[in-house]
C-alpha cells in the first residue's frame, strides 16, 4: 500500500490541476452582483475634486469600466469602448486604477475618451472594494447603484451583444 501512496496522491494533484486549467477566469463569480455599488469619496480625474461615486450613479444606467495606461488589453477594448460612447446609450464611467495622472492622459489624448467622468484611483483603493485583481474589468450598474454584471479581462463586441446589449434593454424595460 506504502508503494502505492505516491501514485495517489500524483493522480489526485494532477486532477486538481486539470480541472483548474479548464476553469475560464473571466466567469469568476462575483458576490458583488445585486449589491449596491461601493459608495467611496474618491477623486476625479481631471479637477481631482472629491465626490460620493454613488452621486454618479445613480439615476442612470452605467458602464463603469475599470483600466490603465500600462493595460494592454485595455488598449485593446479601448476601441468597443470608444464605438459604445458614440452611441450615448448609457453613462460610461472610468476608473483609472494604479496609474498616474500623466500616463492617463497620455492614454485617452491617442485614443480617445469614452467616458463621461474617470474616477482616479491611484492607490487603488475603489479597486479593492471591487474585488479588482486585473484590468480591464466591467461593471454594469442600475438606476439605482446596483450591480448587475461584471466582466473580468476585454470587454468584446460578443459580449456586448449577447450579454450586456440585452441586459441594458432589460434594465430600460424595467424603468417603464
Amino acid at each position: 500500500m506504502k508503494k502505492f501512496l505516491p501514485l495517489i496522491l500524483f493522480f489526485v494533484l494532477a486532477s486538481f490541476l486539470y480541472i483548474g486549467l479548464g476553469l475560464d477566469p473571466t466567469k469568476l463569480p462575483s458576490p458583488l452582483l445585486g449589491r449596491a455599488f461601493p459608495n467611496l469619496q474618491v477623486e476625479d480625474f481631471n479637477s481631482a475634486k472629491i465626490y460620493a461615486i454613488q452621486d454618479k450613479l445613480q439615476g442612470k444606467i452605467s458602464l463603469v469600466n475599470v483600466w490603465a495606461s500600462w493595460c494592454v488589453t485595455c488598449r485593446v477594448e479601448h476601441e468597443i469602448l470608444m464605438k459604445i460612447a458614440k452611441t450615448n446609450s448609457l453613462q460610461i464611467l472610468g476608473i483609472n486604477y494604479k496609474d498616474t495622472r500623466k500616463d492617463g492622459n497620455i492614454f485617452l489624448t491617442r485614443l480617445g475618451n469614452p467616458y463621461d467622468s474617470i474616477v482616479f484611483d491611484q492607490l487603488g483603493k475603489l479597486g479593492l472594494e471591487l474585488g479588482v485583481y486585473a484590468t480591464p474589468e466591467t461593471f454594469i450598474t442600475d438606476q439605482q447603484g446596483i450591480i448587475r454584471f461584471k466582466r473580468i479581462g476585454e470587454l468584446t463586441p460578443r459580449i456586448w451583444e449577447s450579454k450586456i446589449s440585452p441586459l441594458i434593454d432589460e434594465l430600460r424595460n424595467s424603468m417603464r
